[in-house]
């Protein structure tokens, strides 16, 4: 690539000294000891005043990929555009201008005088970018914050103990398990010895297939358990204590000495933990795995293949496919992007699932009832809670179909699902006006789960009653939060 650099004083030495060996680079310097002192620093160099045909002729203007002005005079910047665009119309021009003038300035200055349109492609003003060089610091500063907080947390609570226990929600999405994997990474480079729990199951067939490639002991535990009661420090990853948190007794957070988590915090739960808690909780990031990539990038700890890919698609899942990204979000993608394996990732995202699976999306589409753009359906009594949401996002591909609910019964209680396509509906408020007063209920704009124990539904007679109870009550209070009328 053929650079011309025109001005050899300060700025386009500094220019020149920077692309050096990178570019074959021209310098056009009209001081005659400049440019002997140039020349003898071993840079190519025509003597010459930029600002005239002849001295870009023999610069070869005609032949450069790029053209650099260094000067901050105006009408040595304008006179020099004209000439470059009167010999060379393609050629990308690069200007540094002062601080009280525009790009769009000189342009309409040089039409004025010159009788000519031209193009400028770049102009950079010194304050400017100045400005951009400090605002970029601080953005750098602020990435590492956080990161550096945590590092000073798992430095003191390493002189009290080296044991962690790092807690994901009871059914653990990719996002959770893989952020869980990298906290452990970082909590290892400090010395710890880490352990991973979840309280549910790992079922749906893409979250099974994450589980078996990150290749890291992740167990289930109960409430209550000696795996968690022998643990002096306990970290929260992508989780709090609520519905989808239901391991902790009261006890345990007082042990709570790191939380994650890019959901909103949830009410009275600082005045539970230690004051001197780590919590990093950021409600307009869309995935733990990218506050994770955040901190490995900031600590400059090594990050292999597969936890990277592992990271990469937690962010893909929680975004919905990088529908919806922060600039955190954003960042973690580029960090991740070199160091992922594609062909590992396909293999995450298309797994083959389960016969039980396959058994259940059947019973959804089967059972489905339409109200409207509304679909209800009643998969029965299940193990695999996860099959339940991905009924609800095979049914919302349905043609016509705007909202759905799937439900099904797990163990001793209902497990619901709901999706859904329409804007004017927030699916996590509609799933906690319908079901907070008798379980529990909530989520995101287009997605949300809920749950509810059988309580009084176990007086029905037998299984198929059950259903059928269930189904009333569940579709009555959905479309009554949902404001659709049955029928």
């Amino acid at each position: 690539m053929k650079v011309l650099i025109l001005g050899g004083g300060a700025i386009g030495r500094t220019i020149a000294e920077a692309l050096k060996g990178e570019f074959d680079i021209t310098i056009i310097e009209k001081d005659e000891l400049r440019a002997k002192a140039l020349s003898e620093s071993g840079f190519h160099v025509v003597h010459g005043d930029f600002s005239y045909t002849a001295t870009l002729l023999k610069a070869h203007i005609d032949k450069a990929d790029l053209a650099i002005i260094t000067t901050m005079g105006v009408p040595t910047i304008k006179r020099t555009i004209q000439v470059i665009r009167s010999n060379n119309n393609s050629v990308p021009i690069l200007t540094i201008l002062p601080d009280d003038v525009s790009q769009e300035d000189i342009v309409n200055q040089i039409k004025e005088e010159f009788e000519t349109e031209v193009r400028i492609d770049y102009a950079v003003s010194p304050r400017k970018a100045i400005s951009k060089v400090v605002v970029d610091i601080v953005k750098m500063f602020g990435e590492k914050k956080n990161a550096n907080l945590l590092a000073k947390k798992l430095q003191q609570l390493k002189q009290k103990g080296d044991a962690l226990l790092i807690v994901m929600h009871d059914n653990p999405d990719p996002d959770s398990m893989a952020s869980a994997v990298a906290l452990k990474t970082i909590a290892q480079n400090f010395g710890f010895k880490v352990h991973i729990v979840y309280g549910g199951e790992i079922t749906h067939h893409e979250n099974r297939a994450l589980f078996n490639v990150l290749g890291v002991d992740m167990r289930r535990v109960s409430r209550g358990s000696y795996e968690i009661k022998r643990y002096p420090f306990i970290a929260l990853i992508d989780s709090q204590p609520n519905g989808n948190l239901t391991i902790l007794e009261e006890d345990d957070l007082k042990k709570i000495q790191i939380i994650i988590d890019h959901h909103q915090i949830l009410h009275n739960l600082k005045e539970k933990l230690p004051q001197d808690a780590f919590v990093d909780i950021r409600p307009n990031v869309n995935a733990t795995s990218s506050i994770l990539a955040e901190y490995f990038k900031a600590l400059n700890l090594p990050l292999n293949e597969t936890l990277s890919t592992g990271l990469f698609y937690g962010i893909y899942v929680d975004t919905k496919k990088f529908s919806k990204l922060s600039h955190v979000d954003l960042k973690a993608i580029e960090f991740l992007a070199e160091k992922v394996n594609y062909e590992l990732l396909d293999k995450i995202e298309h797994p083959d699932i389960s016969t039980e699976t396959a058994e259940i999306l059947a019973r959804a589409i089967l059972n489905r009832k339409i109200y409207k753009n509304v679909v209800v359906s009643n998969v029965g009594f299940i193990t695999n809670r996860d099959a339940i949401a991905e009924s609800a996002d095979f049914l919302l591909r349905l043609e016509g179909i705007t909202t759905v609910l799937v439900f099904g019964i797990v163990d001793d209680r209902i497990e619901i699902s709901a999706r859904t396509r329409d804007v004017r509906i927030n699916i996590g408020k509609v799933l906690k006006d319908a079901f907070g007063d008798i379980g529990s209920g909530g989520g995101h704009a287009q997605s949300g789960g809920a749950r509810i124990s059988l309580g009084i539904f176990k007086l029905a007679k037998d299984k198929s009653s059950l259903l059928r109870l269930a189904e009333e009550a569940i579709t009555e209070k959905f479309l009554e939060a949902l404001g659709v009328k049955e029928g």
